[in-house]
């Protein structure tokens, strides 16, 4: 169904044989948060618990994972790329993840039995800037290739890991094939990207568990909150493998009552949303620039084992305008009175501005109902970035850039 600012459909697309929820089981993910809390950067990133803005907004309670403080980064890609990159080495070595450390990782003994591998990666900035990290503190070599019209400082932020890194003529999907292509050409050479084709999906698998961190968090501070279990989980998407990682962890956390959980993309990108459109359950793919301010959603081709996982467990879809994930960000940082406030890059914000319009834009009310939103609901949200493009937030914030409608 079409709306100005929102396109949305409910999930109606028949169901699979469900085999990929296995990647996000509770034991899963418990191996990828054990393996994160053996770095030494490693702390629960913030919850912050936007009560007047939930009153505001006619819900019974709003809560925020904040990611810009992960590991120094500003936000959250780095527990995909480190878990995974960790899982390789492991794999290689004989060994199983659990069984392998930080301490293990980055010892003279690996480096000598190992040596050294290089990452290849495709990344509008934040999952390069997680793979040049985790390569950096690792002892390897990380390859990144951004898509035409990348921010420079998300650039400079992966060249300050001394990764090898290049702006491409490229969208992001065939930057994602350059780094393939590169990897394949290379001794020793490793494709870590999260999203999966066929004979390439034990890599993206390992990435949606080390995601998987970040719900194990927010499962366990909603509970500190005495919130047992959220009524709806908003989710932004790219490839997806995010998104299916949350979806995968809290429906294998309740399996007999899960949340409501909706998917959030902006329109010129929106290949989940294109595909529960068609409804059949094949996934679908957006070709062009992708252009949109959602640098971090802006891809074309979706992760199959996450289409996989969303196809037969997501609520909704929905396609959003640029400006509605601008009016998130606004939201978010300065919130209602008495709530604390959250710096929330562009495709962070994505799912505060959504949800913020369908509770305030009456011509959305069938959504709302659809969705059973109301005072009683209890709605968790992920900020998956900080401000990682400075210049562009404060044009957002402070100049007005992307107004209402705009």
């Amino acid at each position: 169904m079409n709306q100005l600012e929102l396109n949305w459909v409910m999930n109606k697309m028949p169901p699979s044989d469900d085999r990929y929820l296995e990647i996000m089981s509770l034991e899963n993910v418990e191996k990828a948060r054990q393996f994160h809390q053996s770095f030494p950067q490693y702390n629960v990133t913030a919850m912050a618990n936007l009560k007047k803005m939930a009153e505001y907004l006619g819900l019974g309670g709003i809560y925020v994972k904040d990611e810009r403080f992960r590991f120094g980064l500003n936000a959250f890609k780095v527990l995909g790329a480190s878990f995974a990159m960790g899982r390789y080495i492991a794999h290689e070595m004989g060994e199983h993840v659990t069984d392998i450390t930080y301490d293990d990782l980055t010892s003279p003994e690996l480096k000598e039995n190992f040596g050294t591998a290089t990452f290849f990666t495709a990344t509008d900035g934040n999952h390069g800037r997680g793979v040049a990290w985790a390569a950096r503190r690792l002892h390897q070599k990380a390859v990144v290739h951004m898509p035409k019209g990348s921010a420079k400082s998300r650039y400079d932020n992966i060249a300050k890991e001394k990764a090898k890194v290049t702006i491409e003529d490229l969208n992001y999907d065939d930057c994602v094939r350059l780094a393939a292509k590169e990897a394949a050409q290379t001794e020793h050479g490793v494709v870590i990207q999260d999203t999966a084709w066929e004979g390439y999906e034990d890599i993206p698998s390992w990435i949606m568990q080390g995601y998987g961190t970040i719900s194990h968090e927010a499962a366990e501070q909603l509970r500190e909150l005495e919130v047992n279990r959220p009524t709806h989980v908003f989710i932004q998407a790219g490839v997806g493998s995010f998104a299916s990682s949350v979806v995968g962890y809290f429906t294998n956390l309740f399996p007999d009552h899960p949340p409501k959980f909706v998917i959030v993309e902006p329109k010129t990108a929106a290949c989940l949303y294109k595909g529960a459109m068609l409804g059949t359950g094949e996934p679908q793919i957006v070709k062009g620039d992708l252009k949109t301010i959602m640098a971090g959603l802006a891809c074309g081709e979706p992760n199959v084992l996450g289409w996989d996982i969303l196809r037969n467990h997501a609520t909704a879809f929905i396609a959003e305008e640029d400006w509605v994930a601008a009016k998130g960000m606004r939201m978010l940082a300065v919130p209602v009175m008495g709530d604390p406030s959250v710096i929330s890059g562009e495709s962070g914000a994505a799912t505060m501005g959504c949800l913020g319009q369908i509770m305030m834009n009456e011509d959305l009310w069938e959504i709302r109902e659809l969705l059973g939103l109301n005072k009683n609901s209890q709605v968790l949200l992920f900020s998956t970035e900080g401000n990682t493009d400075p210049e562009y937030f404060l044009r957002v914030v402070w100049d007005g850039a992307y107004g209402i409608g705009k």
